[in-house]
Order: C-alpha cells, then sequence, then structure tokens
C-alpha cells in the first residue's frame, strides 16, 4: 500500500463543490464557544457535502484565524450564515418544512443507530454549548433528539467528535 497523494485523491475545487448537489443536511452550532470546535465542523462538513451552517449566539463566524487552523479552507466551500437567535432560526427551519433533531441525551431520544431518514427530506442538527449543550427551549421545538449511544465512564463527547459522528451516519443513510 501506498499514501495517495493530494492530486490523487480527485477533490472538488470551491467553485466545484459550490455547484454539487448537498447532503440535504443543515448544520446548526448553538452557542459554541471554541474556534477549533468551529473550524473542525466546517472541515466536517465540506467532507460530507453539507449543504449550510447556521452559526449561533456566540459561536464565532469568519473570517478568524483560529476557525481557519482548523477548517482549512472549509469556510469558503460550506455556505454559512450568522442568526443570532437559535430559537428564532428552528422556528424559521420548521416553517421551511426542514425535520429539526437536537442532537442530545434527553428524554426519550432516539439512538442514533435507530434514526432513519426519510427520502427527500431536508434535515437540521443542533449542535448545543460545550458545557450547557443544546438549550431547552431548542430541543422543545426540535422534532427529534438524537442521542449517541456512550458506554465508558464519561457522560459527552466533544461537539467536534459528535458532529463527525452524527455527519458520518447520516450521510450513510442517506447515499448508502
Amino acid at each position: 500500500m501506498r499514501k495517495l497523494k493530494n492530486k490523487e485523491l480527485n477533490r472538488l475545487d470551491v467553485e466545484a463543490f459550490k455547484a454539487s448537489d448537498k447532503t440535504p443536511l443543515i448544520v446548526v452550532l448553538d452557542n459554541i464557544r471554541s474556534l477549533n470546535n468551529i473550524g473542525s465542523v466546517f472541515r466536517t462538513s465540506d467532507a460530507f457535502v453539507i449543504e449550510k451552517i447556521y452559526l449561533c449566539g456566540i459561536t464565532a463566524t469568519p473570517p478568524n484565524k483560529e476557525i481557519h487552523k482548523t477548517a482549512l479552507g472549509a469556510t469558503e466551500s460550506v455556505d454559512w450564515e450568522y442568526v443570532e437567535d437559535t430559537l428564532t432560526l428552528v422556528e424559521k427551519l420548521k416553517a421551511d418544512q426542514v425535520k429539526v433533531c437536537a442532537i442530545e441525551q434527553a428524554e426519550n431520544s432516539v439512538k442514533l443507530q435507530d434514526f432513519t431518514v426519510e427520502p427527500n427530506q431536508k434535515y437540521a442538527i443542533v449542535m448545543g454549548n460545550e458545557v450547557k449543550g443544546v438549550q431547552q427551549e431548542v430541543i422543545n421545538q426540535s422534532d427529534f433528539c438524537i442521542e449517541i449511544p456512550q458506554y465508558g465512564t464519561k457522560h459527552s463527547l466533544n461537539i467536534s467528535v459528535t458532529t463527525g459522528i452524527v455527519l458520518w451516519d447520516l450521510f450513510k443513510k442517506f447515499k448508502f
């Protein structure tokens, strides 16, 4: 085996990415404080051709050198928008027929492996603050709460890791 060179990976350039068909997924970052986490979500969203990222509340926005450090240019390829209030955004997404999924440990949550996507349905996943999680009022307005089962001693995963797991799982369910 040999490691592939970057030019052998046949990656899209930014223009081709913008013109490509997107996975019907939107990522909502609800008051994310870490600039590295924000950049990582951009990079993962680029990898799975996610439609858009919404940055809400205290979540920082590009251009920002700390976001860029982990995004590695994905802030240029993935569409994004800042919206001050997450709850207002969730209500708008729902009015636009987008199914909203809070990624949170909650009563009656659906385990990620048991969650099924509907064909021709667009979804938004809401990722919460590193300490407080998704705001309760946002959970109350969500169509689903999705939980990643965990079996160790810790009660949560880093938001960038969680986003990667959820996006990969949903991407597979849409594409395969």
